[in-house]
């Protein structure tokens, strides 16, 4: 795919491996949707910085945890920028969940956001795709998805999800629409991170660092411009720390 003119929604586009991942497809001549929940201020520059640039984008409000936001935001991306052709499910929640005071309340809060969105974008967007002969979607799960963390139970499990999701709609999708997964390792600082957790995470990680935003930003390039022949796939960008 030729990323020039093509309309790109990127979910939760304002801050970390979301803006990276917008910035660099709107280098790429994409018109950007940048979707955000509370970052108003940050989303707002992360738009200026691609128009500065030369390029094309629009902010848009959503909360995903709102049963109708997933629905909303897809019309009203496609309202103001036309159809879209590349959906990357990127937004999620991220938070300690301990299973002695893990309740239903705790699992919808997660689920909402990182599985049932998701789903929703895919299937109404990639229905549209299909339609029209071509697209793409990337979602963005995580090795958790494998490995689930203590204390990140629903968490890991919407990861999972994500990953059967995008198995799921590779087959419902074919051939016009490729649908691909990527789960990150230990990416950048972790949002509830210390500097403890975070020597922790380095050691046991066979590369021996973390990675940075660019290597998520190479696959999520790779999956939608470097070959149109991958789908149904995830991809680890880990450092090896799944071999652990």
């Amino acid at each position: 795919m030729n990323l020039a003119g093509r309309t790109v929604l990127v979910t939760g586009a304002a801050r970390r491996l979301g803006r990276a991942i917008a910035e660099d497809l709107a280098s790429r001549g994409a018109r950007l949707a940048v979707h955000y929940r509370h970052s108003a201020p940050e989303a707002d520059a992360v738009v200026a910085g691609i128009r500065a640039r030369g390029g094309t984008a629009e902010a848009f409000a959503a909360d995903l945890a709102d049963p109708p936001a997933a629905e909303r935001l897809a019309a009203s991306v496609v309202e103001r920028l036309g159809p879209v052709d590349v959906l990357v499910n990127n937004a999620s929640v991220y938070y300690r969940t301990p299973l002695d005071t893990l309740g239903a309340a705790e699992w919808d809060a997660v689920m909402m956001v990182n599985l049932r969105a998701p789903y929703l974008l895919a299937v109404i967007l990639g229905r549209a795709m299909r339609e029209r002969g071509a697209g793409k979607i990337v979602n963005l799960a995580d090795i958790a998805a494998e490995r689930p963390s203590p204390d990140y139970l629903p968490y890991g499990i919407s990861k999972a999800g994500i990953v059967a999701l995008t198995r799921g709609l590779a087959r419902e999708l074919a051939p016009a629409v490729q649908v691909n997964c990527i789960a990150p390792g230990p990416i950048l600082v972790a949002i509830d991170g210390t500097p403890e957790t975070t020597a922790a995470v380095v050691k046991r990680t066979p590369l021996g660092r973390l990675g940075a935003a660019e290597d998520i930003v190479a696959a999520v390039r790779f999956l939608l411009e470097g070959s149109d022949f991958v789908t149904g796939t995830t991809v680890v960008v880990d450092g090896g720390r799944a071999l652990d």
